[in-house]
């Protein structure tokens, strides 16, 4: 099913079936699963179920492509697409034309599994882990062991008892991922746990039990020292119900005024609070901070003025920098290229 829609800013958008998200338009940034993203253009996000997406900002328009459950199961390769490991599961259509051919029609019919299939070849030509095919199906086995036995205390030794290949699997998948499976383990218990704290009234001590840890007491100290609030501090700032306007005021301020402003101070008045206290409060309502925010919208606007043809010099300057320099080291530094390569 393709539905369009004009998201609603901080509705959360629960995902019940294995769904492609493509953002039409929009400006500001995303959360999906507590994290945010702002450099979410051009790509196609795949979403598993029981994963959400928030939009923090009242100009998006989005399309939602539900896939079928029967394809996810024709090919063990989709699995790739939408089993996120460590970060958000996307691919760069802009680099895959059959994505785009496919993303540009209103109606797919039963051309969906077709587009899982280019899908799942760009994935692996991005290859974001820089592993063979061989590894990948190592990788997501892990990732399956862990969404089905998270919950039932398992450890690595315990772990290992479910795996039936070859590898060394604990060095493969440091190697590739840059975690350990005990982390990824827990990573799991903690996402899982979040999801139950904001999107429930059950009590910190069912959750608890149920998401494996040993004991309340215990599940409070390490949800504390790995988020820096307690789970009842974490319900109560979640903003699921009431939707508050402040992550749209703090965006439409950062849009009116980057290009003259980028002291955190400055936003800070603006808001009438001081800069510890707006800093806090973005962390909390949007995880990431508000330099991230403002340093995202100044690139956002530098892209697009590179791409209308601008100099260099000529952006640098619109955009606040005093000398042109300066703006090429903080665009190749963020953006990975230089102004000038990027607008070749």
């Amino acid at each position: 099913m393709v539905s369009k829609i004009k998201a609603e800013i901080n509705k959360v958008y629960f995902i019940n079936k294995y769904t492609l998200i493509h953002i039409l338009n929009g400006t500001g940034n995303i959360q999906v699963d507590f994290n945010s993203y702002h450099d979410w253009k051009d790509k196609a996000i795949f979403l598993e179920k029981g994963q959400y997406i928030k939009f923090m900002s009242d100009d998006f328009v989005v399309r939602f492509i539900e896939f079928p459950d029967k394809i996810l199961f024709e090919s063990k390769d989709v699995r790739i697409l939408f089993k996120h490991l460590i970060s958000l599961g996307y691919i760069n259509f802009n680099e895959c034309e059959d994505c785009q051919s496919f993303l540009n029609k209103t109606v797919f019919n039963d051309e969906m599994s077709n587009l899982i299939d280019v899908s799942t070849k760009q994935w692996y030509w991005q290859n974001p882990f820089q592993a063979n095919k061989e590894e990948y199906q190592v990788i997501f086995d892990v990732k399956d062991i862990i969404d089905e036995e998270f919950t039932n205390k398992i450890n690595v030794k315990s772990f290992m008892n479910h795996m039936h290949n070859d590898y060394n699997v604990q060095h493969l998948i440091k190697d590739k991922l840059g975690i350990t499976i005990n982390k990824l383990i827990h990573k799991k218990q903690l996402l899982e746990s979040k999801k139950d704290i904001a999107f429930t009234d059950k009590s910190i001590q069912e959750i608890a039990y149920e998401k494996g840890y040993k004991d309340p007491a215990y599940f409070n100290r390490v949800f504390k020292d790995t988020i820096g609030q307690t789970p009842n501090q974490f319900r109560n700032t979640f903003d699921y119900e009431d939707r508050d306007m402040f992550s749209q005021n703090i965006i439409e301020l950062i849009q009116l005024f980057h290009k003259e402003e980028h002291a955190l101070g400055f936003y800070a008045d603006k808001m009438n609070i001081s800069v510890k206290t707006l800093s806090k409060k973005v962390k909390q309502k949007m995880n990431c901070s508000l330099g991230q925010l403002i340093r995202s919208q100044i690139i956002q606007s530098a892209k697009i003025m590179l791409s209308q043809n601008e100099n260099v010099k000529d952006v640098a300057f619109a955009l606040g920098f005093e000398e042109a320099n300066h703006f090429s080291k903080f665009f190749t530094n963020h953006v990975g290229v230089s102004p000038s390569v990027h607008k070749k």
